[in-house]
């Protein structure tokens, strides 16, 4: 037997009210984010450092200020290197040199690494053949000896070192973009922007740019910490202009003065540990930024937490 279910007019039938769905925006979750919190203030302290460095210790940080190879104390709180130095200055205005360098390299090979993706992946076919083998051959090449030759044989100075890591560095994010853009022009909401007649670069940069902002981000970061390695790589095998100041010339210097075999630990440590905290606080924001896109490295509340979340 059929039963109707009749309405009174101006009533609506009742709706079972959907689940919430957690949809958290990117900048909502990286904000709430531990790990992307805990790498951001270590990045702000390093760069507000640097930015002040000049107003801290104004001058030309490679003067003399002290006798040589002073410990640690309350007028130098880094001590002294072997020429008389202050290490802390030292350090503070070299940060400005090296997170120039890995900053300029993160953003010019992974814009690179954007464009040549982007193309090789939209376009196919002859561009496709083309841009992959000139990508898989800076690939195949060895990139320390290479980063050698050229640093060797070009001008000394931050713009040389800069040139020297693009150029050996944007191969692979190209690649890694390459795959991700190769997905997305698979999907109907491109070929609806084809077949409409959009141009190809309101479609790369508008369509298929958009929906890729994790890879590049994540690109991005992982560019920038190995421009600040190795840069810092390079000075220290004396490669680098010696008379600036930065943390792989910090580490030069300190090797030269025989740092390590007088147990002078103050001149050396100081550098090699902000190089190592830079680069862990930039992976731990590009491990935050893979937690916060992709969803099964989100954390699931247990039962438990999420009964006392509603209690409170």
């Amino acid at each position: 037997m059929t039963t109707a279910i009749l309405q009174q007019p101006g009533k609506t039938a009742d709706k079972t009210p959907a689940t919430p769905k957690p949809n958290r925006s990117f900048i909502h979750g990286l904000a709430t984010n531990r790990k992307a919190l805990t790498g951001m203030a270590v990045m702000a302290v390093f760069i507000v450092l640097a930015l002040l460095a000049p107003v801290l210790f104004p001058g030309d940080p490679s003067r003399i200020t002290a006798m040589a190879s002073l410990e640690p104390s309350a007028e130098h709180w880094l001590g002294t290197t072997a020429k008389g130095q202050d290490v802390l200055a030292l350090t503070l205005h070299g940060s400005r040199s090296s997170l120039f360098v890995g900053l300029t390299v993160g953003f010019a090979s992974t814009f690179i690494g954007i464009l040549v993706g982007l193309a090789s992946a939209y376009f196919g076919r002859f561009m496709d053949e083309a841009l992959s083998l000139v990508t898989n051959v800076f690939l195949l090449l060895p990139g320390l000896p290479l980063l050698v030759i050229l640093a060797a044989f070009l001008p000394p100075g931050l713009g040389t070192v800069i040139l020297v890591l693009v150029v050996t560095g944007w191969a692979g994010s190209a690649r890694v973009l390459r795959s991700q853009a190769l997905s997305i022009r698979s999907k109907d909401f491109v070929a609806a922007a084809v077949v409409s007649g959009e141009r190809a670069g309101r479609i790369m940069f508008r369509e298929i740019l958009p929906n890729m902002a994790s890879i590049v981000m994540g690109t991005l970061l992982a560019c920038v910490i190995y421009g600040i390695g190795a840069q810092a790589g390079l000075e220290f095998l004396g490669l680098g202009d010696v008379s600036t100041v930065s943390w792989g010339n910090n580490l030069f210097w300190a090797g030269n003065e025989g740092a390590l075999l007088t147990g002078s630990w103050w001149v050396f440590v100081p550098s090699g540990v902000c190089i190592a905290l830079v680069a862990f606080a930039l992976a731990l924001i590009n491990y935050a930024v893979d937690e916060v896109t992709n969803p099964r490295l989100r954390k699931i509340k247990t039962p438990k937490a999420t009964e006392r979340s509603a209690a409170k």
